[in-house]
C-alpha cells in the first residue's frame, strides 16, 4: 500500500520498454540523476535536525517561538527562513522539529512559506532580472499575505486539528 507510486512507475518503465528502449534509458538516467542529488542534500538536511533536537532545548524553542513569543517568533520564523539555504524540501522535516519543540503553529507556517519563496538569494536574483521597484512591490506583497495566511491559519484550525496535523506528520518521520 505505501509502495503503490513506486510499484505503478515500475510497470510503465516496463511497458515503456516495450514501446521504445531509448525513453527507458532517458527515464533511469533521470532517476538516477535525481536519487544521487537527494543524496547530497537530504544526510545534511538530517545532520541539521539532529543537531537542532539535541541542541536547542524545547524551552528554548516555546520561549522564542512558542505560543507568547509574540512579533518576535514571526521575526525569527523569517530570519530563519530568509537565511535558510537548500530547496523548500528541506524545510518540512524542521518545521516538523520546531511543532515537535512547542512552536507556535502560526510561526512555522510562515517559516515555511518565507523558505519557499523570500530567500535572500532569490530576492537578490529578482532584482538583477526585474529590478528592486517591482522585485520589492512583489516581496512586499508576498510577506503582507504570508503573515495574513499564517495568522489566519492559526485562528482556523482547532488545537485538535494541529494535533492531528502533528500526530500524521509523524507517521512520515
Amino acid at each position: 500500500k505505501k509502495n503503490k507510486f513506486l510499484i505503478l512507475s515500475l510497470i510503465s518503465l516496463v511497458i515503456i520498454s516495450f514501446v521504445d528502449i531509448k525513453l527507458t534509458y532517458v527515464a533511469l538516467e533521470n532517476s538516477f540523476s535525481q536519487i544521487l542529488s537527494m543524496l547530497i542534500i537530504v544526510p545534511p538536511i538530517f545532520l541539521l535536525i539532529g543537531l537542532f533536537d539535541v541542541w536547542i532545548p524545547r524551552e528554548t524553542v516555546i520561549k522564542l517561538m512558542g505560543e507568547k513569543s509574540g512579533i518576535r517568533g514571526m521575526l525569527l520564523a523569517f530570519f530563519l527562513g530568509a537565511f535558510s539555504a537548500g530547496p523548500t524540501i528541506a524545510a518540512f522535516p524542521i518545521a516538523l522539529m520546531m511543532l515537535k519543540k512547542g512552536a507556535k503553529y502560526s510561526n512555522v507556517i510562515f517559516f515555511l512559506m518565507v523558505w519557499s519563496s523570500l530567500k535572500i538569494p532569490i530576492v537578490f536574483y529578482q532584482i538583477t532580472t526585474l529590478g528592486f521597484q517591482l522585485s520589492m512591490i512583489i516581496n512586499v506583497t508576498m510577506l503582507v499575505i504570508f503573515i495574513i495566511s499564517a495568522l489566519l491559519t492559526e485562528r482556523l484550525f482547532s488545537k485538535d486539528e494541529k494535533n492531528l496535523f502533528l500526530e500524521k506528520a509523524d507517521q512520515y518521520s
